[in-house]
């Protein structure tokens, strides 16, 4: 596992598809760039989406109060039938503005959309990225992965873990 200020040059060992060295590599939209690469619409397909109170680890991880309501969502991006992403998004809900809560809520808006309808300057930060052998995803046994936050204000908006397979469906 490799830590933020060595994301770059990790990601540029990676023997992977140039596509998904893009998608992976992006500090904005992976949506928006699978929809440039596939020149079709990315849908977001909720598998769950709950609110929950924050432990210990995930006070820290999102430098909240502990028991501070939390929105846990999981979700895939998928396009013609292909799924391409899936995506682990943890939220405190008290940082959101009002009208970005309600459509984070409503499931399956990209991120990246919400943030661009609400026109809100953000930045992500990489944290970590990875290769995983033996991990299953869509199929798939070879997995690369990554974490990262949306700042907002000079705070963690939401905390990311971005997986995607490695395998043929990057080769575009």
């Amino acid at each position: 596992m490799f830590v933020n200020h060595d994301f770059l040059e990790a990601l540029k060992s990676f023997e992977i598809p140039t596509c998904l060295r893009v998608c992976a590599g992006t500090d904005g939209s992976v949506t928006f760039l699978l929809e440039i690469m596939i020149r079709s619409e990315v849908s977001v397909v909720t598998e769950d989406q709950y609110l929950m109170e924050a432990d210990a680890e995930m006070a820290k991880l999102l430098d909240v109060e502990e028991s501070s309501s939390i929105n846990h969502r999981t979700v895939m991006l998928v396009a013609d039938g292909i799924p391409y992403v899936h995506a682990l998004s943890l939220s405190p809900l008290d940082r959101m503005p009002e009208g970005v809560k309600q459509d984070l809520m409503r499931a399956d808006i990209p991120i990246g959309k919400i943030l661009r309808n609400y026109g809100m300057e953000t930045r992500r930060d990489f944290e970590t990225i990875q290769l995983e052998d033996g991990k299953e995803l869509f199929g798939c046994d070879k997995v690369l992965s990554r974490t990262y936050r949306i700042i907002y204000q000079n705070t963690t908006l939401m905390w990311i873990k971005e997986s995607f397979p490695i395998d043929g469906r990057w080769n575009l």
